[in-house]
């Protein structure tokens, strides 16, 4: 799936759109940008005492005014010193507090975002414009706000001090300026259009390691290592060619700028001894003149430069910009019915849902009910739509025609957080945390003490082999939970369901990747899990489906069979036909284990 470039945006409107971020922070940005001002103003005052220097001092062999003089100068770099140290430090803070605020901002802002967005999304991509794109918008608002104040404040300065030394002389130096603004214009073009390719490029690299990486053992099982190089060199040498081409650009722009810059003091010189060979001009405002054009000439070029940097930062806000125009597909309602601890009765009324760009429904007419304390499965082949009912219960989706009900009230009544506190969710894929056992657990109910963690965990049939870890409740799992069994890791997921209590439960293949012993092994928590529960059970495991209250069959998004096991069997349908399929001589230990037989 190749990344697609962000459309391109204004800078304007780019800063426009993340300034919000810097609000808070505008007392101490004030601060930083009226220190950001002092600092050249104090550097113009240092450099007119070269002139003070070479006048008073050198040129009449004064020693008496050296005094004078000198306590000047030192006072002033002494001031300078506390300034650019409160510049630096109090632009910095202000710079990291943003970047901390915009980071965090972007993040919360993907949490909110339904999972359609992630389902068309890479997440290598979305991580690089959460990460790098991210930082990148912090040199075009803030750094840049304060460079470019800097030098403009510099360039103001200094001009004003060379026009008060020789105005005729100062308007020769400055007719060089227009050539840098020209220059710079046509060059940030091409700079931008190139570092838009290579955050594009970057993001697909990221991408590519993520995915290849997180999918490293089928990689290696099936001899792809060659592929996923070939791929990881492909995106490579596209983020290596734009690369380069914003480097020709650069590397062409600077020896331009020091064309300019060289014509420029040459000029000057010139100028200069002509008129101090006529006495228009003093030595001393001579050597103060040339140190201001030098001056002059840094900050012209460095904003120059910062143009472009601005240019090529806006690649990356134009990344971040398009992720936070993004909008939830399913959204609150705009006044959601508050509901209390629901009983917990669950509807499809004439459920149909079709995914975007889908070619036909995956749920087209789908109604069945769950009672308090009931369990229904949802069984039939793989696309028949069982998963994609599951994530209707949760609002991850909404119908496209019908209502999914609980107690009654349409799940699109109802606010989100409010809705998913009443449902617990236990996945065909056990998604555990980088964190502790405990942690684990508790994600289901923030808060929970440790009496009621290890209740849960008993439940689960987890506290035993939880104790014998080496530190207890406080073993940390490692990333997806590698340091335990995949039936270890299904046991934890049911305590984190256990705990959380809820009066809906949706067990979406809760056996899929454990053998047959591991299986048979949670079949009982899974058993006191449901108890109580109006409970919905997904699975191609029929040892699970039996045992439910009623069955539903679905066949390409349709129900077509509904009722007991024994009533499906005996019509010799499709249930009949998945179940014939799953029939083993040993089978029947692990089917009554859920009954309690």
């Amino acid at each position: 799936m190749p990344e697609v470039a962000a459309p391109p945006v204004p800078v304007r409107a780019l800063a426009r759109r993340f300034w919000p971020y810097v609000r808070p922070y505008r007392r101490q940005l004030v601060a930083a940008l009226a220190l950001v001002v002092l600092v050249p103003a104090i550097d113009t005052a240092t450099i007119y005492t070269y002139k003070l220097l070479v006048d008073r001092v050198i040129v009449p062999r004064d020693l008496h005014a050296l005094v004078f003089c000198g306590g000047l100068f030192a006072g002033l770099t002494l001031v300078g010193g506390i300034a650019s140290f409160g510049d630096d430090y109090v632009g910095t803070w202000v710079a990291e507090h943003f970047l901390l605020d915009l980071r965090v901002g972007v993040f919360a802002h993907l949490q909110r975002l339904s999972l359609d967005f992630f389902d068309r999304r890479r997440l290598g991509d979305l991580i690089s414009r959460l990460t790098g794109d991210v930082a990148a918008i912090e040199t075009m608002t803030l750094y840049s706000l304060g460079d470019a104040l800097s030098y403009v404040a510099r360039i103001a300065f200094f001009s004003v001090a060379l026009a008060v030394l020789d105005w005729q002389l100062a308007a020769t130096t400055l007719l060089i300026v227009p050539l840098f603004w020209i220059t710079t214009r046509h060059f940030s073009r091409e700079i931008k259009q190139a570092s838009r390719e290579k955050r594009r490029r970057s993001g697909a690299v990221s991408a590519v390691a993520e995915e290849s990486l997180a999918n490293v053992a089928v990689v290696q099982a099936y001899n792809g290592q060659e592929g996923e190089i070939e791929r990881m060199a492909r995106e490579s040498r596209g983020a290596l060619d734009a690369e380069m081409t914003a480097t020709r650009l650069r590397a062409v722009f600077s020896p331009l700028m020091d064309l300019f810059e060289l014509a420029g003091a040459l000029i000057v010189v010139g100028l200069g001894t002509y008129e101090l060979a006529h006495g228009r001009l003093s030595l001393g405002g001579l050597v103060a003149y040339l140190a201001y054009l030098t001056q002059l000439y840094a900050p012209i070029r460095r904003l120059s430069r910062l143009i472009n940097s601005v240019f090529a930062a806006t690649a990356s806000a134009e990344r971040v910009s398009e992720l936070l125009d993004e909008r939830p597909s399913v959204t609150e309602p705009p006044g959601p019915r508050l509901v209390a601890r629901p009983q917990g009765r669950l509807t499809f009324d004439d459920v149909s849902f079709s995914y975007p760009g889908a070619a036909r429904a995956a749920l087209a007419g789908v109604s069945f009910a769950v009672e308090p304390g009931e369990v229904v499965a949802l069984v039939g082949a793989s696309g028949a739509g069982k998963s994609t009912a599951a994530k209707l219960i949760l609002r991850f989706y909404d119908p496209t025609a019908g209502a999914v009900r609980l107690d009654g009230a349409d799940l699109r009544s109802l606010g989100l957080r409010d809705l998913r506190d009443h449902v617990s969710l236990l996945l065909q894929e056990t998604l555990i945390f980088d964190a502790t056992v405990g942690e684990n657990i508790t994600f289901g109910r923030p808060g929970a003490s440790a009496a009621t963690i290890e209740r849960a965990a008993r439940e689960a049939d987890a506290h035993d082999f939880v104790s014998r870890l080496p530190d207890g409740y406080d073993t940390l799992v490692g990333q997806r939970g590698r340091l335990l069994s995949g039936g270890q890791r299904q046991r934890i997921a049911i305590a984190r369901a256990m705990i959380r209590d809820a009066p809906v439960l949706v067990l979406d293949e809760p056996t899929t990747g454990l053998d047959v012993e591991s299986g048979e092994r949670i079949l009982a928590p899974l058993r006191r899990l449901m108890a109580g529960r109006a409970t919905v059970v997904i699975s191609h495991d029929l040892r699970i489906a039996r045992d439910a209250d009623r069955i539903v069959v679905l066949d390409r998004g349709c129900v077509v069979e509904r009722g007991s096991h024994p009533r499906l069997v005996a019509a010799g349908g499709v249930y009949a036909r998945l179940w014939r399929l799953h029939e083993r001589p040993h089978d029947d230990v692990a089917l009554h284990a859920l009954a309690g037989d």
